[in-house]
Order: structure tokens, then C-alpha cells, then sequence
């Protein structure tokens, strides 16, 4: 599929005929440069119909995104943070209506004993950042700002509500999987997921890989004004608790850390290898890794409210954010599992079609959720299907 769209912009890789749409779209945007470089992968029924990438990895223009080139995905992470706790779940290591202190006794400090798993999950635990002073640096050494978390107090009453755990989430999961398995989220996820998957996934990447790495490219200044929060509000303190710019993930630290809410390395392939495990009912290809009863599990008891970080109504499942009619309306009907990439990378996992959808790329946009360019290619796939 590689051809010229315009000079020296070229999309690589393999679609299916009715994918055209979405071809199209993802072509005129690198034309345009409103993309810089990406990847684009849609599996049905674990199969790949489209698996394309194209445009540049670094801002000069001088390497092309190649089929094994990888970024930082920034949240599209904690979907496979979220995945290594369902495995733990489905293997009764884990039980998402147990206090997180019956297996981390350390968290159930400071009024934090009633927290349970699934309130993590949910990002309802009342723990959705760090209290200050934190850094970006502090936050990387992963197992002491684990540590960290256990020892502070909530934010909020656990359950009550939802509040995005922007940058802790993979941390939190982290400290469970360090509890029952002795093992980080990192290499766990190494052993359990992506090793056997053979998806190209990283939440800590090797030196030697760092070659493929296409560093993203900040977004544009934030049109959130932090000063215009209560700055005891959960919103103020997680934005605050650390403050992180884009530019921390070109770094050798973070890459080599891990951080499972925000720090992982991969490509649209990959992302949609791991989250097809939902999509196929706990398979994809012949392998069953999970039970269909820990996929029902993600669509069981969602949290819905205003998020108190997001500022935003939102449907939280265990462990993926599910549609909601009126923040989330773009995401398909049905049992749809999905969350977005700070820049606008999105995935998509869609139990009752059998659909995975990722996108991922170097040039952020502003916000948090999906952009306008994730949402015109997922709704380019439900048109082709």
C-alpha cells in the first residue's frame, strides 16, 4: 500500500479494500501535517484488517516511521496496566471487592483501609496523585512513589466518585502486582502479556531499542487554567501532583522506568494486540488468556458521575473507560471498553462486534481524551464495517 501522497509522505502496510475511507483520512492528514507520523491497527475477531503506518518520526523530517517504530503512548498505557490486574483477578490472586491493604498492608494507611481493588480500577480509590512536594523525578523511581501513595491520605471518600489517576494509576496496580507476585508491573506485563502475545509493548524499555523511538511532539499550551481551581480540589492536585510536560518522555529515565499509567512504548499494533484480549472474550489467535467471566467483570457496576479530576461526565468499567452519552458519544454502542492517550491516541476494544481498534502518533493535540483526528479514523472503521 505504499504510495505517494505527497512529496516524500508515504503510508505503509496492509488494508483491506472497504478500509479505504480510513486510508484516505490518514493519508490527507499527514499531507496536510496534521500529522506528524503514526500507526493505525484494526483486528476482527483477532485478525488484522488494517495494520498501516506512515509519515515521520522526528520533527525534522529526516526519519520515516517505519513498521517497528514506537513512542510514548501516554495513557493508552494504562489499559495494559489494567489488563495485568485482570489476569491477577482471573487467576483469583486478586479480588476486585477486597481492601487493596489485604495484599498491600502498607496502603491501608492514613484512612485508606476501606479502599478496595476495584476502587482503584474505577479511579474512584480518593488516591489520584501525590501529595506535594513532588517532581516528575520522584515519580519515575516507580517503587517509591508506590511507596509514596501508600503512606498519604485520600482525597475523597473511596467510592464515592471518580477522579482520573492521571499519572498514579500504573503505580497503584504496580504495588498490587509487587504484593502477589514479587514481580513489577513492568516485567510482569513482559512475561505474562506481551511476551506471549508477541506485541511490542513496553512499560520500561531497553536501551538498545531506544533507535525506534519516535519522540513525540508537544501539544499546544493547555487551555486549562490550573490557578481557576480550588487548589484543594482533586482537579488542582492531580494536575499539580506532579506537574509533567511532554518533554520528561524524551528522557533515557522515563523510558527505562515504566510508568504504567502514562510511560508506555509501543505502536498502534501492538496496543491492539494486547487490548483484542478483550475484544475476543479473553483470546485472540488461538490463545485464551483470560476467562470471558474477567471480561463481564469490566462491564459489571461501572462508576458513573462527574470525574472529579476530569471535570467531565464520565462511565468508568474496571479498568476501562465505557461510552458515555454525553462526553464519550463517539465510542460505538454496545460493550465497548476504550480509553484515549493524552495527544489523541485512542484504542478501542468492542466485545460485541469483535473489534479492535489503536491509533497512535507523534504529534499531540490538546486534551486529554480523543481527538478530532482519532475520532474521524474510528468513525472511518464502523463506516467500513
Amino acid at each position: 500500500m505504499s504510495s505517494s501522497v505527497a512529496p516524500a509522505v508515504t503510508v505503509d502496510g496492509d488494508a483491506d479494500a472497504r478500509f479505504a475511507g480510513l486510508v484516505d483520512a490518514f493519508r490527507t492528514n499527514l499531507a496536510s501535517g496534521e500529522e506528524l507520523g503514526g500507526s493505525l491497527c484494526v483486528l476482527v475477531d483477532g485478525y488484522p484488517v488494517v495494520d498501516m503506518w506512515g509519515g515521520w518520526s522526528d520533527p525534522e523530517r529526516t526519519r520515516a516511521w517505519g513498521r517497528d517504530t514506537i513512542t510514548n503512548v501516554w495513557s493508552l498505557s494504562k489499559t495494559v496496566s489494567s489488563l495485568a490486574a485482570l489476569l491477577l483477578i482471573d487467576r483469583g490472586l486478586l479480588d476486585p471487592d477486597a481492601p487493596v491493604a489485604a495484599y498491600w498492608p502498607e496502603f491501608g494507611a492514613a484512612g485508606k483501609e476501606g479502599v478496595l481493588v476495584r476502587h482503584v480500577l474505577t479511579h474512584s480509590s480518593g488516591v489520584s496523585g501525590w501529595d506535594q512536594p513532588v517532581s516528575p523525578d520522584d515519580i519515575i523511581d516507580v517503587d517509591a512513589a508506590a511507596d509514596r501513595l501508600a503512606a498519604q491520605a485520600p482525597w475523597w471518600p473511596a467510592g464515592a466518585a471518580s477522579g482520573y489517576h492521571l499519572l498514579d494509576y500504573g503505580h497503584l496496580i504496580h504495588g498490587l502486582v509487587r504484593a502477589v507476585t514479587g514481580q513489577g508491573l513492568g516485567a510482569f506485563v513482559a512475561d505474562e502479556l506481551a511476551g506471549p502475545l508477541d506485541a511490542d509493548f513496553w512499560l520500561g524499555l531497553p536501551a538498545d531499542h531506544d533507535h525506534r523511538v519516535s519522540p513525540v511532539v508537544p501539544p499546544p499550551p493547555s487551555q486549562l487554567d490550573l490557578s481557576a481551581l480550588p487548589p484543594d480540589s482533586p482537579a488542582a492536585r492531580t494536575f499539580t501532583g506532579p506537574v509533567l510536560g511532554a518533554e520528561v518522555t524524551w528522557t533515557r529515565a522515563w523510558r527505562a522506568a515504566g510508568i504504567g499509567a502514562a510511560g508506555g512504548q509501543g505502536n498502534a499494533r501492538s496496543v491492539a494486540v494486547l487490548n483484542a484480549l478483550v475484544a475476543g472474550c479473553g483470546e485472540i489467535d488461538g490463545q485464551r488468556m483470560l476467562s470471558p467471566e474477567a471480561i463481564d467483570l469490566i462491564f459489571d457496576a461501572p462508576v458513573d458521575g462527574v470525574d472529579l479530576v476530569l471535570g467531565l461526565p464520565l462511565r468508568w468499567g474496571l479498568g476501562w473507560g465505557l461510552r458515555h452519552p454525553l462526553s464519550t458519544s463517539y465510542i460505538p454502542d454496545g460493550r465497548v471498553a476504550f480509553w484515549g492517550g493524552w495527544g489523541g491516541s485512542l484504542v478501542t476494544a468492542d466485545v460485541d462486534r469483535g473489534v479492535t481498534f489503536a491509533y497512535v502518533m507523534n504529534r499531540m493535540s490538546d486534551g486529554i481524551l480523543a481527538s478530532e483526528r482519532g475520532r474521524t479514523y474510528l468513525r472511518a472503521v464502523y463506516d467500513a464495517l
